[in-house]
């Protein structure tokens, strides 16, 4: 007799409702438990709601056989598809996936950091401004200049090597070959005029033969009368600085000056210094004592002694002042020309090293603005780059071991000048 309810065991049901045979029936026919599960209510269907980890099932059918269960043939009645997913740890939340937010604007950001640049370069710029103008000695008056000649086209800068020895020691005196005199003379003098057809670089030795004119003490403020003395030119720097220097100077040319600069012997040799050296090409080898120089023919590079040397030097050559003048030019051009560069002025290291080693020597005008004075350097590196002339001041022969200009040339050089054409006078 079975204990099975009636018809479980019904042979003719092809599904079968259980077996009393000694093998149970496989999974596939047997019907499915799903526990705790309560039956959806009639109407539309619920949204189903976003399932979460499966809860943990009580035993099913299949656990421990032999202890009451069926076998490990049956189903454990766990509910298909509802399974702990493999990415879920045990006992816990699912991990969290990367966090999901709004893109970096880098145009934003560029923007601001570009901005930010700006600033600190304007920041910079203005810094270097401000403590490079204060270092300017701004010293000569200009106004105390008498009788000018009218202004022209352009402008005009009078650019003076002075032979001071101010802030030097002994030692620097000795290994400069600079002597002990006690004053201040002119080594070299020159014309600089800035114009729209090139700049033009003009050299008045300093033996030229010139007259003093009248003129107001830079001192006294008293005024001395013409007399019709005629000097070397650089005897009038000696008499009354550069006040007569300029008065003569525009007397005897009738082109008004601008501006006046002017460098001592140990600014010279500092700032040459400073950029490291001045390469220069040197035609013929040449020796004088006096100055220093030893230089052989060729590529060299000069240290700032060696530089003061060669631009001082002038027993050497046959032609005396009018020599030196042009190597004067010729490595100021050079000078200019090998400091504007990327490698000075964007290196911080080279360029605030350069301007001061420049700025502490420089005595310029009480009208001369930084923004000038680099026009003017600019100017002077223009003349070896092809846009600008360089030349001695015509000379027409001596008098009395002074060199007398030639009056005509001069004439025409000046008008040309004023008048900002480009100059076609030639000097000596």
């Amino acid at each position: 007799m079975s204990d099975w309810p009636d018809g479980w065991n019904d042979r003719s049901d092809p599904h079968g409702r259980g077996s009393g045979g000694a093998q149970p029936e496989g999974a596939r026919v047997m019907r499915h438990v799903q526990r705790g599960q309560v039956p959806p209510p009639a109407g539309p269907a619920p949204v189903p709601p976003v399932r979460g980890p499966v809860p943990q099932q009580s035993p099913g059918y299949d656990d421990g056989y032999g202890q009451g269960g069926y076998g490990d043939g049956y189903n454990t009645g766990q509910v298909y598809g509802g399974g702990r997913s493999a990415s879920v740890p045990p006992g816990g939340r699912p991990p969290r996936g990367p966090r999901v937010g709004p893109a970096p604007d880098w145009r934003r950001r560029i923007k601001l950091g570009s901005l930010t640049l700006v600033v600190v370069l304007l920041a910079v710029s203005i810094g270097t401004y401000f403590w490079a103008d204060g270092k300017l000695k701004r010293e000569v008056d200009l106004a105390k200049v008498i009788e000018r000649p009218e202004a022209g086209d352009g402008t005009n800068y009078l650019i003076v090597g002075s032979d001071s020895r101010e802030g030097m020691t002994a030692d620097d005196k000795k290994k400069l070959h600079t002597g002990s005199a006690e004053g201040k003379r002119t080594d070299s003098m020159m014309i600089l005029h800035d114009g729209s057809n090139g700049p033009t670089l003009i050299s008045l030795p300093r033996d030229s033969d010139v007259e003093i004119p009248s003129f107001v003490g830079s001192e006294s403020g008293k005024t001395f009368p013409a007399q019709g003395r005629r000097v070397k030119l650089n005897a009038a720097y000696a008499e009354d600085g550069p006040e007569l220097l300029v008065r003569t100077v525009e007397h005897n040319t009738n082109l008004r000056i601008d501006h006046y600069v002017e460098i001592g012997f140990a600014g010279f040799a500092n700032i040459v210094d400073a950029i490291g050296g001045v390469e220069m090409d040197i035609p013929k080898a040449f020796k004088d004592k006096k100055s220093g120089a030893d230089f052989q023919a060729g590529k060299q590079t000069l240290n700032g002694e060696q530089s003061l040397a060669f631009v001082r030097t002038r027993y050497a050559f046959a032609g005396s002042d009018l020599d030196r003048t042009k190597n004067q030019q010729k490595f100021l051009a050079a000078l200019a020309s090998q400091t504007a560069t990327p490698g000075t002025v964007l290196n911080p290291f080279k360029l605030y090293p350069t301007m001061g080693a420049g700025l502490d020597t420089l005595i310029v005008d009480k009208d001369m603005s930084l923004w000038s004075l680099s026009q003017m350097f600019f100017a002077m590196k223009g003349v070896t780059g092809g846009d600008g002339t360089s030349m001695n001041i015509p000379i027409s022969g001596s008098s009395g071991g002074n060199l007398v200009w030639d009056k005509a040339k001069v004439a025409q050089l000046v008008q040309q000048l004023k008048n900002d054409e480009k100059v076609t006078v030639k000097g000596n």
